[in-house]
């Protein structure tokens, strides 16, 4: 992990109390190219949904180019190892679960989940080859995680709090997908509420009030409200709020939002005051090819429910077509950043909102040099 120490802050709103106050700060400039940062593996990172993995089966998956076989035994906990048989090298997610063990699909060697060649059925037990890499592994709230650094680190790094998808007063939506882009255009996009110029389609017109935030040596905060200022408030929306809404004095800047970003993770909350979040977001891009210009999405989205539980459940198609629209919305811009980025050679971003210029410095700090770790 970096050991880089930066000072706390407190990001306080201006007295004007809005984003634009806190715009006119010039553009800061980095001879870093944040888009040439590897992510760190030393972390936990989820590769696949539980849901994806049957039992007795095994499935291929990838963190920042290495290739990871996922097992789950008939009986036993899933386990994660290199996707390559050291024989010849073919996926061993091909292969046949027996016991468990991993038995490659082209001559049969088999792999326990440490990772040994544990049988090769045509040589004498007293000479097994050397076995594959393995990856700690741990299967949490339907997702699959591995610790793809350095294992030694693995039972001393936290584990990420994974929202409210534990709490059974929310219904959770799991959801993502591949996106063509470096994982820091994700982090910036979500952490910037001034793009909701380009939703207004789907959310009508925002205007968003920054409310003050955290810089932290590996955590960004910030804290905004809203006010409507056009169009109808989207059935999506209505769905998670449990209330029909106008753009009436009533309901300006009656929420909060909360986008943090705690390296490599990112959530978002919405709450009213006091009272528990009415929507809980968890989310992380997980790099997947070795230049992590290719990020895999992993988001859980957990909507409070009414009193009336049902009525979620009526809704909840909505409430995913909703939230559908946004994202591809996001994936579509990101993409075409991540088209720019590659056309001019690098990254000629001059970014204003001092919001994400402190969270591009967190992404430095956090990630490594793309020359330093890259996988093998």
């Amino acid at each position: 992990m970096s050991q880089t120490i930066v000072t706390s802050s407190v990001i306080a709103p201006d007295a004007a109390d809005s984003v634009d106050s806190v715009m006119e700060a010039p553009a800061t400039t980095s001879s870093t190219d944040l888009r040439r940062v590897r992510s760190n593996p030393d972390y936990w990172y989820p590769v696949a949904w539980s849901r994806e993995l049957k039992r007795g089966k095994t499935i291929g998956t990838r963190y920042a180019g290495q290739p990871i076989a996922l097992v789950r035994p008939m009986d036993g906990k899933v386990f994660a190892l290199e996707d390559r048989c050291a024989h010849r090298q073919v996926p061993l997610s091909l292969g046949k679960v027996s016991g468990e063990a991993v038995q490659c699909c082209y001559h049969g060697w088999a792999y326990g989940r440490s990772g040994r060649c544990i049988d090769v059925p045509y040589l004498g037990k007293g000479k097994l080859p050397n076995g594959v890499r393995t990856y700690p592994c741990r299967e949490q709230d339907g997702l699959i995680f591995i610790f793809p650094g350095d294992p030694a680190k693995a039972d001393s790094v936290p584990f990420p709090k994974l929202g409210s998808v534990a709490d059974p007063a929310y219904k959770t939506r799991r959801f993502g997908e591949k996106v063509n882009c470096h994982y820091s255009f994700m982090h910036e996009n979500l952490m910037d509420m001034n793009h909701q110029f380009m939703h207004s389609k789907q959310m009508g017109q925002m205007k968003p009030r920054f409310l003050g935030g955290r810089d932290e040596p590996l955590l960004v905060e910030a804290r905004y409200s809203f006010a409507r200022t056009g169009g109808k408030q989207p059935w999506g929306e209505t769905f998670i709020f449990g209330e029909r809404r106008d753009a009436s004095e009533k309901y300006a800047h009656k929420d909060v939002m909360t986008i943090r970003t705690e390296y490599p993770y990112q959530t978002l909350r919405i709450a009213t005051g006091d009272e528990p979040p009415v929507m809980d977001l968890w989310i992380v891009y997980v790099p997947q090819d070795a230049d992590e210009k290719t990020c895999r999405v992993f988001g859980l989205l957990s909507i409070r429910r009414p009193k009336l539980r049902a009525v979620l459940d009526l809704a909840w198609p909505f409430l995913v077509a909703f939230t559908e629209r946004i994202f591809r919305e996001d994936r579509d811009i990101v993409e075409l950043e991540q088209a720019a980025w590659q056309e001019l050679g690098g990254d000629h971003n001059q970014e204003v909102f001092p919001v994400i210029n402190m969270l591009r410095r967190l992404l430095v700090r956090g990630g490594i040099p793309m020359d330093q770790g890259k996988p093998t």
